[in-house]
């Protein structure tokens, strides 16, 4: 991904949190010869060695998930909040453009299948139903249910690199920026407040 250096965040911590957030991303790679991408939730996980990896599933039915091979070179892409901005936010004339948050994570493919896999499916349930009024756990389902289990592909990612675009207008003086932060709530939708929320955080 084409980043420019002022948009580039290298600060690692931040980023690994960006993901625990935004885990729902698309998964690409070649399916006969042919670039294909599925819309999976993908967590960022330790393996055994404690080593950053992305962990997930896609359906067996999924031509994808055919072609998915041990050591297969693969990129995950996740999105945060976008939002279009007018130049007429900006003090002196200029084109309008678009900020945005975005991660691609580049690594190596793991199969993983049995308890491992189990595993893996155990920590996605528990990390989203834990504020469900009646939470779903894996450990409870019946073996009949967990039979579902034979439709899926399960994977890991080791994480070899990371490049993330946060794009929030670090060109604009004090004065534009906070006008642009002010423009964006008042828009009023859940990407323009995303972006003046990760617009303020980034001049703390």
């Amino acid at each position: 991904m084409f980043i420019p250096n002022l948009h580039k965040n290298e600060n690692i911590e931040e980023v690994k949190s960006f993901l625990n957030e935004n885990s729902f991303g698309i998964l690409i790679s070649q399916v006969d010869g042919k670039v294909s991408g599925t819309h999976i939730p993908m967590e960022l996980d330790k393996d055994e060695n404690g080593e950053d990896v992305l962990v997930g599933h896609i359906a067996r039915a999924n031509p994808q998930s055919k072609k998915l091979k041990n050591e297969e070179e693969i990129l995950a892409i996740f999105n945060g909040p976008n939002s279009y901005l007018s130049s007429s936010w900006y003090q002196k004339e200029n084109v309008p453009t678009w900020n945005y948050v975005a991660v691609h994570v580049y690594g190596k493919v793991k199969i993983m299948e049995g308890e491992e896999l189990l595993d893996a499916l155990t920590k996605l349930v528990d990390k989203y139903e834990k504020n469900s009024k009646n939470p779903v756990s894996v450990k409870k389902m019946s073996s009949r249910t967990l039979e579902q289990v034979n439709g899926i592909v399960g994977f890991s990612i080791k994480i070899n690199e990371i490049q993330a675009a946060y794009k929030l207008s670090q060109n604009r003086e004090e004065k534009e920026y906070i006008n642009i932060t002010n423009e964006l709530e008042k828009i009023g939708d859940s990407n323009s407040i995303g972006i003046a929320e990760a617009m303020k955080k980034a001049k703390k």
